[in-house]
């Protein structure tokens, strides 16, 4: 029987004579794969399967998890966004969320733009992609990161305000609270604030703190009330140690981190989500003719070694890693190209599929079910030719992916079972 037939009830999935490698941080290993339904029964060697799936020459590894992503965002070009019809995004957006699916990504976070509409839709199938957590506005204050204002008295925002979508320039504890409660209202998994300034805002500075101590604790306790994480866009130091004291649970981007900071995430068993291909994708796309302002080109440029020197020296003292791109000025589906980029500056391979896999489900809160190859999880897996540690054109190497044991992913090359 072909990988691509869908049998009416397969029984026992035997995926054999692959390279496992499960997420855990180990090295891969040959082993055989049993799912049973959407369980993953067994791992090791000598097992047996009503239906078997040769992975000859393959690796298979889990569900990768990109939490990092704006589907709703398909271009920087400022010229663009004015001229983008309000409802264009959502369209974009199931382009968006099926071509993360087909490279082998199964979860991912969308850090504002995606608002309850895309989430149910993807969950009642009328989309297709992986499944998706969301924080729908990004809060900033005043002259941050989701203002758009700029000097010709012009607004020019990313996401527009829509009643899904609350506005999210806020200013002072009261404010803050209130827009918390509005963006839980809304639908949101995760509450994201911007603790520093940006590289595509337009009047602000990255290594400039934004937000008070006090407003920074309300996000927190109002989100941990409705028993939600806060993720924080945090580039300068400042910024990201206020955000970490005030209990934050990752930090997005991290470009300017200091000991201090570095001690703190440790200390709060916080995690880094890095996007090391955000700074760069600005750039490229710049490169490709994305009419950009000057103050974002300007600080595209200023971050790009800071971030890479930030990253090596988390790693190096054993901050927590999950994978995240934010990779903006990017056509979709460049994503795991973050992989090679962790490898390159300090992880080594086996640290870099955990960050993608187990740690990012860690930080989703799905690991008890997602994450690795383990008896017990959820059948999310990827088949891929050739070494899953070799993430050079991951994406191009993709067979295969399942979704709780189902096939919902293939290329037909060459993957054949045997009942």
């Amino acid at each position: 029987m072909g990988l691509t037939d869908s049998p009416a009830s397969p029984g026992r999935v035997l995926f054999r004579n692959g390279l496992v490698a499960d997420g855990t941080g180990a090295e891969p290993r040959h082993a055989d794969v049993v799912v049973e339904g959407a369980t993953i029964v067994d791992v090791g060697s000598g097992l047996d399967g009503d239906v078997e799936v040769d992975l000859e020459g393959k690796s298979i590894l889990p569900g990768l998890i990109d939490c990092h992503v704006h589907v709703t965002i398909s271009s920087i070009d400022t010229v663009d966004r004015l001229q983008t019809a309000f409802s264009y995004p959502f369209f974009q957006a199931a382009r968006h969320l099926r071509i993360l699916r087909r490279i082998g990504i199964t979860h991912a976070r969308d850090a504002a733009g995606a608002d309850l509409g895309i989430k149910l839709a993807l969950a009642d199938g009328l989309l297709e992609g992986p499944r998706l957590q969301i924080a729908i506005s990004m809060l900033s204050q005043t002259g941050g990161h989701s203002d758009g204002w700029l000097a010709s008295g012009n607004c020019v925002e990313n996401r527009i305000e829509h009643p899904g979508r609350p506005r999210g320039v806020v200013d002072g504890v009261e404010e803050m609270r209130k827009a918390v409660r509005e963006v839980v209202r809304a639908g949101a998994d995760v509450i994201k604030v911007a603790a520093s300034g940006g590289v595509m805002s337009p009047r602000d500075q990255p290594h400039h703190a934004h937000f008070s101590p006090e407003e920074l604790a309300v996000a927190v306790t109002e989100a941990r009330a409705a028993g939600l994480p806060v993720m924080a866009h945090a580039q300068g130091s400042v910024g990201i140690k206020n955000a970490l004291r005030a209990g934050v649970r990752s930090i997005e981007h991290g470009i300017f981190l200091d000991d201090e900071a570095i001690e703190l995430l440790l200390a709060h068993d916080a995690f880094l989500v890095p996007t090391l291909l955000a700074p760069r994708s600005v750039l490229e796309a710049a490169a490709g003719g994305a009419r950009l302002t000057d103050a974002t080109l300007a600080k595209a440029r200023e971050v790009a070694d800071a971030h890479l020197d930030s990253f090596r020296r988390a790693c190096e003292a054993g901050v927590t890693i999950a994978m995240g791109t934010d990779a903006v000025g990017l056509a979709p589906g460049r994503n795991l190209e973050e992989l090679d980029l962790m490898k390159a500056n300090g992880l080594s391979s086996a640290k870099v599929l955990r960050a993608a896999t187990l740690d990012a489900a860690r930080l989703l809160g799905v690991a008890d079910a997602y994450g690795s190859i383990e008896p017990g999880k959820r059948a999310d897996l990827v088949v891929v030719s050739g070494d899953a540690h070799d993430f050079t054109s991951l994406a191009d190497r993709i067979e295969a992916v399942y979704m709780d044991g189902t096939l919902v992913e293939s290329t037909g090359a060459g993957l054949h079972g045997a009942a």
